[in-house]
Protein backbone atom coordinates (compact mmCIF):
# COMPACT_ATOMS: atom_id res chain seq x y z
CA UNK A 1 0.00 0.00 0.00
CA UNK A 2 0.92 3.73 -1.16
CA UNK A 3 1.93 5.10 1.85
CA UNK A 4 -0.24 8.71 2.28
CA UNK A 5 1.40 11.69 1.57
CA UNK A 6 1.09 14.63 4.16
CA UNK A 7 -0.28 18.08 2.61
CA UNK A 8 1.40 21.13 3.99
CA UNK A 9 -0.10 24.45 4.37
CA UNK A 10 1.20 27.87 4.61
CA UNK A 11 0.87 31.48 4.35
CA UNK A 12 1.38 34.74 5.02
CA UNK A 13 -0.03 37.69 6.96
CA UNK A 14 -1.50 40.48 4.97
CA UNK A 15 -3.16 44.29 5.78
CA UNK A 16 -5.39 42.82 8.73
CA UNK A 17 -5.82 39.03 7.51
CA UNK A 18 -3.80 36.01 6.15
CA UNK A 19 -3.55 34.29 3.75
CA UNK A 20 -3.35 30.69 3.58
CA UNK A 21 -2.38 28.66 0.87
CA UNK A 22 -2.16 24.66 -0.28
CA UNK A 23 -1.41 22.23 -2.89
CA UNK A 24 -4.21 23.76 -5.50
CA UNK A 25 -5.83 26.87 -3.38
CA UNK A 26 -5.37 29.68 -1.23
CA UNK A 27 -7.75 31.93 0.48
CA UNK A 28 -6.80 35.25 1.91
CA UNK A 29 -9.00 36.36 5.08
CA UNK A 30 -9.59 39.89 6.62
CA UNK A 31 -11.06 41.61 9.29
CA UNK A 32 -13.22 44.54 7.41
CA UNK A 33 -14.19 48.08 9.36
CA UNK A 34 -17.33 46.84 10.41
CA UNK A 35 -15.61 43.56 12.17
CA UNK A 36 -16.72 41.48 9.88
CA UNK A 37 -14.38 38.82 8.15
CA UNK A 38 -14.01 39.05 4.44
CA UNK A 39 -12.48 36.28 2.34
CA UNK A 40 -11.42 35.48 -1.02
CA UNK A 41 -10.45 31.73 -2.59
CA UNK A 42 -8.57 31.25 -5.51
CA UNK A 43 -7.15 28.23 -7.47
CA UNK A 44 -3.68 28.28 -8.00
CA UNK A 45 -3.09 28.06 -11.92
CA UNK A 46 -0.38 26.32 -13.09
CA UNK A 47 1.31 25.14 -16.37
CA UNK A 48 2.42 21.86 -17.28
CA UNK A 49 6.12 23.45 -17.17
CA UNK A 50 5.55 24.51 -13.87
CA UNK A 51 4.32 21.49 -12.60
CA UNK A 52 7.04 19.28 -13.98
CA UNK A 53 9.64 21.47 -12.34
CA UNK A 54 8.08 21.67 -9.09
CA UNK A 55 8.72 17.93 -8.94
CA UNK A 56 12.60 18.69 -9.28
CA UNK A 57 14.50 19.20 -6.14
CA UNK A 58 16.32 22.23 -5.89
CA UNK A 59 14.53 23.50 -8.84
CA UNK A 60 11.08 23.31 -7.42
CA UNK A 61 12.13 25.78 -4.86
CA UNK A 62 12.90 28.31 -7.55
CA UNK A 63 9.31 27.67 -8.95
CA UNK A 64 8.03 27.97 -5.68
CA UNK A 65 9.84 31.03 -4.54
CA UNK A 66 8.63 32.81 -7.97
CA UNK A 67 4.89 31.57 -7.23
CA UNK A 68 4.68 32.82 -3.31
CA UNK A 69 5.82 36.27 -4.76
CA UNK A 70 3.50 36.79 -7.28
CA UNK A 71 0.59 35.60 -5.32
CA UNK A 72 2.27 37.53 -2.16
CA UNK A 73 1.84 40.69 -4.14
CA UNK A 74 -1.54 40.28 -5.10
CA UNK A 75 -2.83 39.06 -1.81
CA UNK A 76 -1.37 42.32 -0.52
CA UNK A 77 -2.96 44.67 -2.70
CA UNK A 78 -6.23 42.95 -2.32
CA UNK A 79 -6.06 43.03 1.49
CA UNK A 80 -5.96 46.38 1.45
CA UNK A 81 -9.24 46.25 -0.25
CA UNK A 82 -10.93 44.12 2.07
CA UNK A 83 -10.08 45.92 4.93
CA UNK A 84 -10.86 49.07 3.61
CA UNK A 85 -7.67 50.63 3.64
CA UNK A 86 -7.64 51.42 0.08
CA UNK A 87 -10.75 53.54 0.27
CA UNK A 88 -9.06 56.99 -0.69
CA UNK A 89 -10.61 59.39 -3.68
CA UNK A 90 -9.20 58.02 -7.17
CA UNK A 91 -7.42 60.92 -8.61
CA UNK A 92 -7.91 61.10 -12.24
CA UNK A 93 -6.11 58.50 -14.51
CA UNK A 94 -3.22 60.51 -16.53
CA UNK A 95 -2.49 59.65 -19.97
CA UNK A 96 0.19 57.35 -19.39
CA UNK A 97 -2.51 55.28 -17.09
CA UNK A 98 -5.23 55.54 -19.68
CA UNK A 99 -2.51 53.95 -22.51
CA UNK A 100 -1.59 51.32 -20.43
CA UNK A 101 -5.45 50.37 -20.21
CA UNK A 102 -5.67 50.67 -24.06
CA UNK A 103 -2.30 48.49 -24.62
CA UNK A 104 -3.19 45.39 -22.02
CA UNK A 105 -7.11 46.02 -20.95
CA UNK A 106 -7.75 43.26 -18.88
CA UNK A 107 -3.85 41.77 -18.60
CA UNK A 108 -3.15 45.53 -16.81
CA UNK A 109 -3.44 43.92 -13.04
CA UNK A 110 -1.25 40.81 -13.62
CA UNK A 111 1.68 43.00 -15.45
CA UNK A 112 1.22 45.41 -12.61
CA UNK A 113 1.95 42.83 -10.21
CA UNK A 114 4.52 41.30 -11.90
CA UNK A 115 6.30 44.46 -12.52
CA UNK A 116 6.23 44.87 -8.65
CA UNK A 117 7.57 41.51 -8.20
CA UNK A 118 10.56 42.08 -10.24
CA UNK A 119 10.78 45.68 -8.50
CA UNK A 120 10.55 43.58 -5.03
CA UNK A 121 13.24 40.68 -6.47
CA UNK A 122 15.78 43.16 -7.35
CA UNK A 123 15.28 45.21 -4.09
CA UNK A 124 16.34 42.40 -2.35
CA UNK A 125 18.81 41.08 -4.03
CA UNK A 126 20.71 44.78 -4.21
CA UNK A 127 20.23 44.89 -0.26
CA UNK A 128 20.74 41.25 0.59
CA UNK A 129 23.49 40.55 -2.07
CA UNK A 130 24.93 42.94 -3.86
CA UNK A 131 25.47 45.55 -0.59
CA UNK A 132 27.43 43.35 1.28
CA UNK A 133 29.84 42.10 -1.00
CA UNK A 134 30.81 45.66 -2.07
CA UNK A 135 31.03 46.99 1.38
CA UNK A 136 33.34 43.92 2.21
CA UNK A 137 35.00 44.56 -0.95
CA UNK A 138 36.58 48.05 1.28
CA UNK A 139 38.57 45.42 3.03
CA UNK A 140 40.11 43.68 0.56
CA UNK A 141 43.74 45.81 1.11
CA UNK A 142 43.69 44.93 4.47
CA UNK A 143 43.03 41.50 3.97
CA UNK A 144 45.21 41.29 1.13
CA UNK A 145 44.79 37.41 -1.12
CA UNK A 146 42.76 36.03 2.12
CA UNK A 147 40.03 35.58 0.33
CA UNK A 148 38.45 32.98 2.42
CA UNK A 149 38.47 35.47 5.21
CA UNK A 150 37.01 37.86 3.16
CA UNK A 151 33.90 35.65 2.39
CA UNK A 152 33.36 35.18 5.81
CA UNK A 153 33.63 38.65 6.33
CA UNK A 154 30.78 39.86 3.20
CA UNK A 155 28.36 36.88 5.27
CA UNK A 156 28.92 38.36 8.39
CA UNK A 157 27.92 41.77 6.55
CA UNK A 158 24.85 39.67 4.89
CA UNK A 159 23.91 38.71 7.75
CA UNK A 160 24.51 41.70 10.10
CA UNK A 161 22.15 44.23 6.82
CA UNK A 162 19.37 41.38 7.32
CA UNK A 163 18.99 41.71 11.27
CA UNK A 164 18.79 45.28 11.41
CA UNK A 165 16.90 45.40 8.37
CA UNK A 166 14.32 43.13 10.30
CA UNK A 167 15.04 45.30 13.62
CA UNK A 168 14.19 48.41 11.95
CA UNK A 169 10.81 47.69 10.37
CA UNK A 170 9.79 45.75 13.40
CA UNK A 171 9.45 49.41 14.96
CA UNK A 172 7.15 50.39 12.56
CA UNK A 173 2.99 50.39 13.67
CA UNK A 174 1.81 48.84 10.85
CA UNK A 175 4.14 46.00 10.85
CA UNK A 176 3.52 45.49 14.43
CA UNK A 177 -0.69 44.60 13.02
CA UNK A 178 1.08 42.73 10.09
CA UNK A 179 3.92 40.59 12.65
CA UNK A 180 0.91 39.82 14.96
CA UNK A 181 -1.28 38.57 12.02
CA UNK A 182 1.98 36.52 11.15
CA UNK A 183 2.01 35.19 14.55
CA UNK A 184 -1.61 34.38 14.21
CA UNK A 185 -0.93 31.97 10.82
CA UNK A 186 2.04 30.11 12.71
CA UNK A 187 -0.31 29.56 15.65
CA UNK A 188 -2.95 28.81 13.72
CA UNK A 189 -0.91 26.11 11.44
CA UNK A 190 1.16 24.52 14.83
CA UNK A 191 -2.83 23.98 16.02
CA UNK A 192 -3.93 22.21 12.92
CA UNK A 193 -0.96 19.93 12.24
CA UNK A 194 -0.83 18.82 15.97
CA UNK A 195 -4.80 17.43 15.38
CA UNK A 196 -6.68 20.16 17.44
CA UNK A 197 -9.75 21.93 16.50
CA UNK A 198 -9.29 25.04 15.08
CA UNK A 199 -10.30 27.60 17.73
CA UNK A 200 -9.05 30.39 18.92
CA UNK A 201 -8.39 29.25 22.43
CA UNK A 202 -6.46 26.18 20.88
CA UNK A 203 -4.69 28.09 18.91
CA UNK A 204 -3.80 30.48 21.41
CA UNK A 205 -1.75 27.31 23.32
CA UNK A 206 0.46 26.86 20.16
CA UNK A 207 3.63 28.51 19.66
CA UNK A 208 4.06 31.44 17.85
CA UNK A 209 6.83 30.02 15.76
CA UNK A 210 7.35 27.31 12.76
CA UNK A 211 10.16 25.75 11.44
CA UNK A 212 8.76 26.25 7.50
CA UNK A 213 8.38 29.86 8.21
CA UNK A 214 9.68 32.69 4.91
CA UNK A 215 11.58 34.43 7.96
CA UNK A 216 13.69 30.79 8.76
CA UNK A 217 14.22 30.43 5.08
CA UNK A 218 15.77 33.83 4.72
CA UNK A 219 17.95 33.20 7.04
CA UNK A 220 19.13 29.73 5.40
CA UNK A 221 19.65 31.53 2.57
CA UNK A 222 22.11 34.18 3.81
CA UNK A 223 23.91 31.09 5.72
CA UNK A 224 23.85 29.08 2.92
CA UNK A 225 25.15 32.09 0.93
CA UNK A 226 27.76 32.59 3.27
CA UNK A 227 29.35 28.82 2.59
CA UNK A 228 28.48 28.61 -0.80
CA UNK A 229 30.62 31.83 -1.41
CA UNK A 230 33.57 30.60 -0.30
CA UNK A 231 33.84 27.88 -2.83
CA UNK A 232 32.99 30.82 -5.12
CA UNK A 233 35.82 32.88 -4.85
CA UNK A 234 37.65 35.71 -6.82
CA UNK A 235 39.67 39.19 -6.46
CA UNK A 236 38.01 40.85 -9.31
CA UNK A 237 35.28 43.00 -7.72
CA UNK A 238 32.65 43.45 -10.86
CA UNK A 239 33.09 39.12 -11.24
CA UNK A 240 31.98 38.44 -7.21
CA UNK A 241 29.04 41.22 -7.66
CA UNK A 242 27.94 39.42 -10.63
CA UNK A 243 28.22 36.11 -9.16
CA UNK A 244 26.28 37.02 -6.25
CA UNK A 245 23.59 37.52 -8.52
CA UNK A 246 23.69 35.01 -11.21
CA UNK A 247 23.47 31.90 -8.20
CA UNK A 248 20.74 33.66 -5.76
CA UNK A 249 18.29 31.38 -7.95
CA UNK A 250 20.61 28.35 -6.93
CA UNK A 251 20.77 29.11 -3.73
CA UNK A 252 17.56 29.95 -2.98
CA UNK A 253 16.51 25.91 -4.33
CA UNK A 254 19.09 24.94 -1.52
CA UNK A 255 17.27 26.56 1.22
CA UNK A 256 14.07 25.72 0.11
CA UNK A 257 15.05 21.89 0.27
CA UNK A 258 16.66 22.53 3.76
CA UNK A 259 13.74 23.74 4.96
CA UNK A 260 11.75 21.17 3.42
CA UNK A 261 13.74 18.82 5.46
CA UNK A 262 13.58 20.72 8.51
CA UNK A 263 9.30 20.89 8.62
CA UNK A 264 9.12 16.85 7.93
CA UNK A 265 11.26 15.87 10.43
CA UNK A 266 12.21 16.50 14.13
CA UNK A 267 16.18 14.83 14.76
CA UNK A 268 18.29 17.05 16.45
CA UNK A 269 20.56 17.75 13.87
CA UNK A 270 16.84 19.95 12.56
CA UNK A 271 16.63 21.30 16.55
CA UNK A 272 19.73 22.82 16.02
CA UNK A 273 19.75 24.16 12.29
CA UNK A 274 16.17 25.79 13.12
CA UNK A 275 17.33 28.07 16.39
CA UNK A 276 18.41 30.51 14.35
CA UNK A 277 15.45 31.03 12.60
CA UNK A 278 13.60 30.80 15.66
CA UNK A 279 15.31 33.46 17.24
CA UNK A 280 14.68 35.58 14.23
CA UNK A 281 11.19 34.83 13.68
CA UNK A 282 10.58 36.30 17.52
CA UNK A 283 11.18 39.49 15.53
CA UNK A 284 8.89 38.80 12.94
CA UNK A 285 6.05 37.10 14.57
CA UNK A 286 4.01 38.95 17.95
CA UNK A 287 1.40 37.44 20.33
CA UNK A 288 -2.01 37.72 18.39
CA UNK A 289 -4.87 38.18 20.03
CA UNK A 290 -8.19 36.22 19.49
CA UNK A 291 -9.68 38.10 16.54
CA UNK A 292 -6.59 37.97 14.69
CA UNK A 293 -6.58 34.00 15.61
CA UNK A 294 -10.15 33.95 14.64
CA UNK A 295 -9.21 35.29 11.09
CA UNK A 296 -6.03 33.14 10.53
CA UNK A 297 -8.62 30.24 11.54
CA UNK A 298 -10.79 31.53 8.62
CA UNK A 299 -8.27 31.54 5.77
CA UNK A 300 -7.16 27.95 6.51
CA UNK A 301 -10.83 26.52 6.66
CA UNK A 302 -11.74 28.33 3.21
CA UNK A 303 -9.05 26.59 2.03
CA UNK A 304 -10.05 23.08 3.44
CA UNK A 305 -13.40 24.33 1.49
CA UNK A 306 -12.03 25.07 -1.96
CA UNK A 307 -10.61 21.31 -1.74
CA UNK A 308 -14.04 20.14 -0.53
CA UNK A 309 -15.02 21.84 -3.65
CA UNK A 310 -17.16 24.12 -1.27
CA UNK A 311 -17.53 27.61 -0.90
CA UNK A 312 -18.13 29.59 2.34
CA UNK A 313 -20.78 31.60 2.31
CA UNK A 314 -19.72 35.02 3.03
CA UNK A 315 -20.04 38.37 1.83
CA UNK A 316 -16.43 38.35 0.51
CA UNK A 317 -16.21 34.82 -0.97
CA UNK A 318 -16.28 36.32 -4.52
CA UNK A 319 -13.25 34.80 -6.70
CA UNK A 320 -10.01 37.15 -7.23
CA UNK A 321 -9.82 36.02 -10.84
CA UNK A 322 -7.04 33.65 -12.91
CA UNK A 323 -3.49 34.50 -11.86
CA UNK A 324 -0.99 33.27 -13.96
CA UNK A 325 1.86 31.09 -11.34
Amino acid sequence: MAKEQKTFYGGQAVMEGVMMRGPKDYCVAVRDPKGEIQHKTEKIATSGLVSTLGKIPILRGIVRLGSSMVVGMKVMTASAEMAGLDNGEEEAPSKFDRWLERKLGDKLTNVLIIFAVILSLGFSVAMFMVLPTWLSGFLSPVLGENLWALGIVEGLVRLAIFIIYLGLISRLKDIQRVFQYHGAEHMVINCHEAGDALTPQNAAKHSRLHKRCGTSFLLFVMLISMIFFLFVRTDDMWLRLASRVLFVPFIAGISFEVIRWAGISNSIIVRVLSWPGFMMQKITTAVPDEKQLEVAIAALEGVFAAERGENLENSGNESMGEEPN
